[in-house]
C-alpha cells in the first residue's frame, strides 16, 4: 500500500472509532471513555498486520462488532471494550489473557476468554462439530451471558460482510447461523438481530428466493407507507382525545418470516396477508402501563374489528424472554388484516435490546426470566447423556416453542412449551416429583400422562413411592429437562439389570463349557446382532436371551466349519443382486464434487429429489452418499452440523431414468373436474400417472396424484398446466 492509502485507511479507522463513541447510548463517564480508548489502541496494535478476505484492515471488524453491541443491544463500556478485544488473544501472539486482565480487569478478561474459547473450539470430526461447539458455547453462559451476546454481534457482522467469500463457505456459515445463532438471539430477546440473521441466512442458502421476496417488498414499500398512514389517521384523533403520548410506526415483516409463511400455508407472496405490523409505542410510568395498553386496545377495536382468535396478551403473562406487548390482528382499510402491537417505551426497549434492557429495568420487578432460563440450561448441560446433535435439537425445541401457562394446585403460574404433558409439568416442579409420578389430574379430572396441556389448565400430580420411570415415559415427555432425567434413570436401571445379567450369563455358559471372556462376549454380541456388551447382559438379565438361544450360540460356535461352508453357499445370491442393480443404474445422472465424479448414492426418503432439483450429497456413516434437495427440511441441520460431509452434486443427462413425485391439489369442486385433471396429465408427454385420489368436502376438493417423471422441468410444466384448470386453487409438490 502507498503512503496515501495508509493515511486514508487510518483516517477511516479514526472515523469508525468516533462513530462508535457517538452511538454508545449511555452517557459514558470519563473512566468509560478511557477504557474504550485503551481497548481500541490494543486492538489496533494486535491486528495491525491483518486483513479480511475483502482486503480491508481487520480492525474494522472489531469496531463494527463493538458498535452493534453499543447501538443495537445497548450494552455498557465493559462490553464495548470486550467486543473491541474479542479476537486479540486468538489472533496476536503479543497479547495473552493475563495481559488483558492486567490492563482491563477481571470482567473484560473473562468475557474475552469466553469468546476465545468459542472461536478455538476443537474440531472433532467424529461428533457433529457444530453441535458440539454449540454445547460448549452455551457452557460459557454461566461464565457470563455477555459472551454469547458479543458472539451473536460478531456473527451478525460476519454475515453482513460475507460477499467476498467462496459460495460453499457462505452456505456453510449461513446454515450454521440459521441453525444455531438465530434461535439463540431469539432466546436472549434480540428480535431485531434475530430477524436480520435469518434474512441474511436465507440470502446465502436460497439466494433466488431471497432476492425475489426482497424485490417485491421494495416495490410495495410506497403503497405500504401510504396504507399505514391511512390506518394511523383513523385512530389518531381518539388517541389524542385521551391525552396519550404515543408514536405509530409501521414495520414490514422480515423476508425470512414471509418465506416461512409462504411455505407453511402453501401461498404466494401476494397471498400472505399480514406482511406488515403497526406498532403503537406509548409513554407511561410503570404503574399505569397495563391500564394504558388496554385503553389503546379498546380505542383500536372501536375503529377496526379485531380477529378474536388472534389476540396475544403478553402483558399479563410475559414470554420467558421477558417480551411484553399486546398483539391484536384487526380488519384494516381495504379489507386487509393488520397486526397491531401495543407496547410502552420500556416494553419496546426490552423487545429491541433484549437482555441488556432487562438489566436496566430489573430493579425491584419480578424475577428475571433470563436468569431462570440460564438455570434450566445449566441443568441440561450438566446432564451429559444426550449426544451433541440431540442436545441442539432438544434445545431448539424448547427455544422456538410457543409457551402455555398452567396453574399449580395452589394457584402459582408455570410456563411450559406448547405441547407439554402432565409429565413435563411434574419434572418442572421438581425431579423427585417427576420420578414418582403415578398419574395426573387436570382441572380436577384424571387424565393420561400423554394428555396435552392447554393454557389455563390447573394441574395436580399424583405421586407414589413405588413408581419409577419406564421407557413409555419418553413418548409422553416433550421438554428437554424431563427427557434427560427419564433417560438417565432408565440408563441406571439398565445398568443394574446388566450387572445381574452378567452373573447369570457366566453361570449358564459354564454349563455349556464356555468361558465368559472378551472373545466370547464379542462373539455373542455379533451372534445376537446387538451393539454393545451392556445390551447383551441386559437382555440376559430380563430373560429375552434364554437357555435355548444360548445353546444355539454354543452349537454355532462348535460348528464354525459348517457355518463357513453355509456362508459360502449363501454368497452368490448377493452377487446376483449387485449385478441387477448395476444394469438399472447404468444411466445414473448425478455427479459429485468439482471433478463431477460418478459415485454410488441413494436418494433420501425425506425429500425425494428428482433430476433437475437443486441437490447436495451427504456422506452418511452406514449408507454411503445420500442425496437431499437443497430445501429439504433436514438440509439446514446437516449443512450446519456436518459441513465436512457435504458434497456438491448436480444432475446431468437424465433422459433414461424415471422418478416418482407427489402432487397435491386443492380447489372448488365442480362437475368434470377429475376428468379435466386426468386429461391434462395424460396429454403431458413423458408423465406417467401411478395413482390418484380425490376427496370432496362440502364443495371444497383436495387430491393427491403420484406421477413418474424424467426430471424437474417436466414436473414444473405439468404443475403449471394443472394450475390453469378452472376451479383449481393450489398445486404443490410434496
Amino acid at each position: 500500500m502507498t503512503e496515501v492509502d495508509i493515511e486514508k485507511e487510518n483516517a477511516a479507522i479514526a472515523k469508525a472509532y468516533k462513530e462508535l463513541l457517538k452511538v454508545s447510548y449511555q452517557t459514558l463517564t470519563v473512566a468509560d471513555k478511557k477504557l474504550i480508548r485503551q481497548a481500541f489502541d490494543v486492538a489496533v496494535d494486535a491486528h495491525k498486520n491483518q486483513r479480511r478476505k475483502s482486503g480491508e484492515a481487520y480492525i474494522f471488524h472489531p469496531i463494527a462488532v463493538a458498535k452493534l453491541v453499543a447501538q443495537e443491544i445497548g450494552l455498557d463500556a465493559t462490553c464495548i471494550a470486550a467486543a473491541l478485544l474479542h479476537d486479540v488473544v486468538e489472533d496476536s501472539p503479543d497479547y495473552t489473557l493475563a495481559d488483558i486482565e492486567e490492563k482491563f480487569g477481571k470482567t473484560v478478561a473473562r468475557i474475552v476468554d469466553g469468546l476465545t474459547k468459542i472461536s478455538s473450539l476443537s474440531k472433532e470430526a467424529d461428533v457433529s462439530t457444530q453441535a458440539e461447539n454449540f454445547r460448549k458455547m452455551l457452557l460459557t453462559l454461566n461464565d457470563d451471558v455477555r459472551v454469547i451476546i458479543i458472539k451473536i454481534a460478531d456473527r451478525l457482522h460476519n454475515m453482513q460482510t460475507m460477499d467476498s467469500m467462496r459460495s460453499d463457505k457462505q452456505e456453510k456459515i449461513a446454515s450454521e447461523t440459521l441453525y444455531i445463532y438465530a434461535p439463540l438471539a431469539h432466546r436472549i430477546g434480540l428480535y431485531n438481530i434475530k430477524s436480520e440473521l435469518e434474512d441474511l441466512g436465507l440470502k446465502y442458502t436460497e439466494p433466488e428466493v431471497y432476492n425475489e421476496i426482497h424485490n417485491k417488498i421494495k416495490e410495495s414499500k410506497e403503497e405500504q407507507d401510504a396504507y399505514i398512514k391511512a390506518f394511523a389517521k383513523v385512530i389518531q384523533d381518539s388517541l389524542d382525545k385521551e391525552g396519550l403520548n404515543y408514536d405509530i410506526k409501521g414495520r414490514p415483516k422480515s423476508i425470512y418470516s414471509i418465506r416461512r409463511k409462504m411455505l407453511k400455508q402453501g401461498v404466494s407472496f401476494d397471498e400472505v396477508y399480514d406482511k406488515f405490523a403497526v406498532r403503537i409505542i406509548y409513554k407511561s410510568d410503570f404503574a399505569n402501563e397495563k391500564f394504558l395498553a388496554w385503553k389503546i386496545y379498546s380505542i383500536v377495536t372501536d375503529h377496526f374489528i379485531p380477529n378474536p382468535i388472534r389476540l396475544r396478551d403478553w402483558i399479563s403473562s410475559p414470554k420467558s424472554t421477558g417480551y411484553e406487548a399486546l398483539h391484536i390482528t384487526v380488519m384494516g382499510p381495504k379489507g386487509r388484516w393488520v397486526e397491531v402491537q401495543i407496547r410502552s417505551e420500556r416494553m419496546n426497549e426490552i423487545a429491541e435490546k433484549g437482555y441488556a434492557a432487562h438489566y436496566k429495568y430489573k430493579e425491584g420487578h419480578a424475577e428475571d426470566a433470563l436468569d431462570t432460563w440460564i438455570d434450566k440450561l445449566q441443568e441440561a448441560l450438566e446432564s451429559n447423556e444426550t449426544n451433541a446433535v440431540d442436545f441442539v435439537e432438544q434445545f431448539k425445541l424448547n427455544l422456538y416453542s410457543k409457551e402455555i401457562y398452567v396453574f399449580t394446585p395452589k394457584g402459582d403460574l408455570k410456563s411450559l412449551p406448547k405441547g407439554a404433558t402432565p409429565l413435563d409439568f411434574a419434572f418442572s416442579i421438581h425431579t423427585e416429583v417427576g420420578m414418582k409420578t403415578r398419574g395426573a389430574k387436570v382441572n380436577g379430572k384424571l387424565v393420561p400422562l400423554s394428555h396435552e396441556l392447554q393454557s389455563g389448565d390447573q394441574v395436580e400430580i399424583l405421586t407414589s413411592e413405588s413408581i419409577k420411570p419406564n421407557s413409555n415415559w419418553l413418548d409422553y415427555a416433550t421438554t428437554a429437562r424431563a427427557r434427560s432425567k427419564i433417560k438417565s434413570s432408565l440408563k441406571d436401571e439398565k445398568k443394574e439389570v446388566a450387572v445381574e445379567g452378567k452373573e447369570i450369563l457366566r453361570r449358564k455358559l459354564k454349563q455349556l463349557k464356555i468361558n465368559l471372556n472378551e472373545k466370547s462376549i464379542n462373539e455373542m454380541v455379533v451372534f445376537f446382532k446387538l451393539k454393545t456388551s451392556l445390551d447383551l447382559f441386559y437382555r440376559v438379565g430380563i430373560g429375552s436371551i434364554d437357555n435355548a438361544m444360548l445353546k444355539d450360540f454354543a452349537s454355532s460356535r462348535s460348528n464354525a466349519f459348517m457355518s463357513y461352508i453355509k456362508s459360502k453357499i449363501r454368497k452368490p445370491t448377493v452377487i446376483q443382486n449387485i449385478d441387477k442393480d448395476e444394469i438399472t443404474a447404468n444411466y445414473d445422472s448425478l455427479v459429485f464434487g468439482k471433478e463431477e465424479e460418478k459415485l454410488d448414492y441413494k436418494l433420501s426418503a425425506c425429500c425425494n429429489p428428482i433430476p433437475g432439483d437443486d441437490v447436495f450429497g451427504f456422506l452418511t456413516i452406514n449408507e454411503g452418499i445420500k442425496v437431499h434437495k437443497k430445501n429439504c427440511p433436514n438440509a439446514l441441520s446437516l449443512q450446519s452440523n456436518y459441513a465436512y460431509r457435504i458434497m456438491q452434486a448436480k444432475w446431468i443427462d437424465s433422459s433414461q431414468q424415471e422418478f416418482a413425485a407427489q402432487i397435491t391439489l386443492s380447489g372448488i369442486d365442480n362437475l368434470g373436474l377429475v376428468n379435466n385433471i386426468t386429461k391434462v396429465i395424460s396429454s403431458n408427454m413423458h408423465v406417467n400417472m401411478k395413482s390418484i385420489s380425490f376427496q370432496s368436502d362440502d364443495g371444497v376438493f383436495s387430491g393427491k396424484i403420484n406421477v413418474v417423471v424424467k426430471n424437474n422441468t417436466m414436473l414444473k410444466k405439468l404443475m403449471e398446466n394443472l394450475k390453469k384448470i378452472n376451479g383449481i386453487d393450489k398445486v404443490l409438490r410434496v
